[in-house]
């Protein structure tokens, strides 16, 4: 159906609450990657018992943690097939390091639809607290819906309204960020079954020549690599960060991040230099605290 503007904008979601455990985190920070040399001190730091520390890309995924079914897209004024909406960006700000435990609240809700002729783009906050109401984290979404432009709405700005984007200069810093062959079929245990990182026949249909790594999984490795890189593996000292999602990822490939130091943020893009630099990730920004 076509998307009601006025419906979505206006809509009340219910809350969800969500509780999660250290082994969620321990899970999700594997699915990174995470402890690719079991004897380094600071990756053991993501995969200590009890007590790792939480990237704080962790609060994008945390809600859905547990789903065991591929999403839909269906909301009041929103109901588009899943196989039409491209994820297009992502951003997550912490007041404070996430606990490696706990339960909390999330209220969604929808804050622009842009227009853009043969598609729109959909944006979303979700906060999120605690269930006594104290701040957790805070996320910014927006998905690509082809098919469902031209109702007459604001085109919104060109540059797709997400992070800056990298300096035209040289990088400061080039991290390389080898994928593992079986990283999708890992990562997908954090929450996203969608078959096209899984099912080569739906990879195929979909017009890929083998299932691609989740755009979210290339999103927190880079917050990993960042963070190893340029803040001594310390992921409480993460503030905030985001990215545009440009391009896919193949297991078993190895991307290079371009990091810019931009006063006091870094600012990255993520490319593949086995299939001629193809971007990944743009508009890659990490704000320390």
């Amino acid at each position: 159906m076509p998307i009601d503007v006025a419906v979505a904008l206006s809509a009340e979601l219910d809350p969800i609450e969500f509780s999660w455990a250290s082994c969620d985190v321990q899970l999700y920070h594997l699915g990174l990657g995470a402890g690719a040399d079991p004897m380094d001190p600071r990756e053991l730091r993501y995969l200590v018992d009890d007590t790792p520390q939480v990237l704080p890309t962790f609060g994008n995924v945390a809600a859905t943690f547990h789903a065991t079914k591929a999403p839909t897209v269906q909301f009041p004024g929103i109901d588009i097939e899943l196989s039409k909406v491209l994820h297009a960006s992502e951003r997550v700000q912490v007041p404070a390091p996430l606990p490696p435990a706990g339960s909390a609240r999330a209220i969604t809700r929808f804050t622009d639809i842009w227009d853009k002729g043969k598609a729109a783009v959909i944006w979303s906050e979700t906060t999120v607290t605690t269930l006594d109401g104290a701040p957790l984290w805070t996320q910014r979404r927006s998905v690509y819906a082809r098919g469902e432009g031209g109702f007459g709405g604001d085109r919104g700005p060109s540059g797709g309204g997400a992070a800056d984007a990298a300096p035209q200069r040289a990088p400061d810093l080039e991290l390389a960020m080898p994928i593992l062959p079986q990283q999708a079929l890992l990562y997908r245990l954090c929450g996203d079954r969608n078959p096209l990182h899984s099912d080569p026949e739906f990879a195929a249909a979909a017009g890929f020549p083998k299932p691609i790594l989740h755009g979210l999984c290339t999103y927190g490795m880079t917050c990993k690599a960042i963070t190893d890189a340029l803040l001594d593996a310390d992921a409480t000292a993460v503030a905030g960060y985001g990215a545009r999602f440009a391009g896919v990822a193949f297991p078993g490939e190895t991307l290079t991040v371009n990091v810019w130091k931009d006063n006091e943020r870094f600012l990255a893009s993520v490319v593949a230099p086995g299939r001629d630099n193809a971007v990944v990730l743009s508009g890659v920004e990490l704000t320390p605290v």
